[in-house]
């Protein structure tokens, strides 16, 4: 008998080619459970609904092809969750391991489900795929590669919201585990990149074009909350998660998966103005501002520094 490890990679190469078949395997873990777990894919689908509609998830030999990378972390995700489904199903001999950490995580959550679990585990699956894939992340686009980046940071900031309330949102910590609960439709105000950036792949506009017109709040959340936080949220999320290597993804606490130094003052192109600088203080944290070489000489930059 194949173990769980193979027959999970056997289901998922069944959908490989077949994005509907994809999110149809995704949605099967949570709507065929029994019990709690049948809520828990709100956070998830959603994301991956998003992911259909830009067509990152097409197959490599259509008309318009897909991302490989965003193609190889979905698989990631999928093949842990289908794994881990074999291991607490009875489809396996008793005591058969799991093949990765993150198949444990998805394990425990399983057999006691609860919103800080299923953020470790999925989170443990999405940033093993940022690690393993980053050959195929540095093929995509600049502007590609920037919202991998945000990605990230939004889904290691909804976790820290649910479990370390007071890292992620400082004096308005009381509101971090409603807003943050995977269960819940208020998650996808902070996981819906579909307000800050455009609809399709690949996206043809220059990136700098692409931080401007993002959405006003999303800009907010993205500068004024989670950027001054980087250091401690992706310490707190490597801990969490046993990646240690996850913390090399910031260059001096700026974002930095697949991302040169060279290139890091994209990240200060439209994050001026004062708004930002008052929401950072009052939710305990700190901006200070300095010209940008990317803005007019009348804008100012943010240099990013850790929270309190």
């Amino acid at each position: 008998m194949a173990d769980a490890a193979s027959r999970a990679e056997e289901r998922v190469a069944r959908v490989r080619d077949d994005p509907a078949g994809r999110y149809a395997l995704a949605e099967e873990f949570y709507r065929l459970a029994t019990g709690p777990r049948r809520r828990y894919g709100c956070a998830e689908l959603g994301f991956m609904r998003w992911s259909l509609a830009r067509g990152v998830l097409a197959p490599e030999t259509s008309e318009r092809p897909g991302s490989p990378w965003w193609r190889a972390v979905n698989e990631g995700l999928l093949r842990d969750k289908t794994e881990a489904h074999l291991l607490t199903s009875g489809a396996m001999a008793p005591g058969t391991a799991a093949g990765s950490r993150s198949v444990e995580f998805w394990v425990d959550f399983i057999r006691a489900p609860g919103p800080g679990r299923w953020y470790r585990a999925h989170n443990a699956s999405i940033v093993a795929g940022y690690l393993r894939h980053e050959d195929l992340a540095a093929a995509e686009s600049r502007v590609e590669r920037f919202m991998m980046n945000v990605a990230l940071l939004r889904v290691l900031f909804t976790h820290a919201m649910l479990v370390r309330p007071r890292l992620a949102l400082g004096r308005a910590a009381a509101f971090g585990p409603l807003l943050a609960d995977p269960r819940h439709r208020a998650v996808r105000m902070f996981l819906d990149l579909g307000r800050s950036f455009p609809p399709d792949y690949p996206v043809t506009t220059p990136v700098d074009a692409t931080v401007l017109d993002e959405h006003a709040l999303a800009r907010m959340l993205d500068y004024g909350l989670i950027v001054p936080r980087l250091p401690a949220l992706y310490a707190f999320s490597a801990e969490s998660l046993e990646q240690p290597r996850l913390t090399a993804l910031l260059d001096d606490g700026v974002p930095a998966y697949v991302w040169p130094r060279t290139e890091r003052s994209t990240w200060y192109v439209g994050n001026t103005g004062p708004h930002l600088r008052a929401i950072a203080r009052a939710s305990g944290s700190r901006l200070s501002w300095e010209p940008s070489p990317l803005a007019p000489a009348r804008r100012r930059k943010t240099r990013i520094r850790p929270g309190r």
